[in-house]
């Protein structure tokens, strides 16, 4: 696949999508926006790729919108944006939105922070499943100072990562947040030297590709970001049917069969 704005590369089961605009520390565009969405669909449909890392190119993963579209919607000039089609119509409405579609995506979504995130860059990380990050990383909401609010579902998934009270603090006063501080309130879910992040973040990727169930992944990932929106009755009617339809899988049989024999794994997701 070819892309202008982004990198996507297959290794190993695990499929890296580079953020690739370093001279502009990846600033988001609408072009951007749309070849990570494809290359996101692709890595879904891809058999040969059982885990998702994103990352950014050079200094940063991403410093927001790109300024010049910021520009242009100031001044009223700003295309309109093409219509959002799904990547999974199936998905629950909440996830179907330009900026909250990744929980709809069925493999595992780890972003690797390699530097500043920053307004739609944080927001769009708060949606990946996990998120790894260089001691050197930091994070802004940035919106306050830009007259603006809490965009793409910030609102919603910040607190639930972080609280309440220090969502408000960091949406009220958009003030930087270090990689230390995230890790501490919950943001970010492990860090690393900035030298060993993507080395780190690839080998627990692989970890996940070579010796965990693909169908385990794909529907506890469905079950747990479900699980912010629905209550307890409903969550255990779920994880029940899930439970019993697993017992009749080959991925049931393979994970008793390898443990048993003491050998590796060879899950195939059905």
């Amino acid at each position: 696949m070819s892309y202008s704005e982004i990198l996507y590369a297959v290794d190993r089961g695990v499929a890296t999508v580079t953020l690739n605009r370093p001279d502009r520390l990846n600033a988001w565009t609408p072009t951007m926006g749309s070849e990570v969405r494809d290359a996101m669909v692709a890595a879904d449909a891809d058999d040969g790729v059982r885990a998702i890392v994103l990352t950014g190119a050079g200094r940063g993963f991403c410093a927001g919108a790109d300024m010049a579209n910021l520009s242009a919607i100031s001044a009223g000039t700003a295309r309109t944006p093409p219509p959002f089609s799904s990547v999974d119509p199936e998905a629950r409405a909440d996830f179907q939105h330009p900026m909250t579609w990744l929980p709809a995506i069925g493999k595992p979504i780890i972003a690797a922070v390699n530097g500043p995130a920053a307004g739609m860059g944080f927001s769009f990380v708060l949606f990946c499943d996990l998120r790894f990050a260089a001691d050197g990383a930091t994070f802004v909401t940035a919106f306050s100072r830009r007259g603006l609010i809490a965009e793409h579902g910030m609102s919603w998934m910040l607190s639930r990562l972080c609280g309440h009270s220090r969502a408000l603090d960091l949406t009220l006063s958009s003030r930087r947040v270090s990689a230390e501080e995230a890790y501490r309130i919950g943001l970010a879910d492990r860090i690393f030297p900035g030298a060993q992040l993507m080395g780190e973040t690839l080998a627990y990727a692989r970890d996940i590709a070579e010796n965990v169930s693909p169908r385990s992944t794909r529907i506890m990932k469905r079950q747990l970001w479900e699980a912010l929106l629905v209550d307890l009755k409903t969550a255990m009617a779920d994880a029940d049917h899930e439970m019993a339809l697993s017992l009749k899988s080959g991925d049931f049989k393979e994970g008793v069969a390898h443990f048993l024999e003491k050998r590796a794994p060879r899950f195939t997701g059905a």
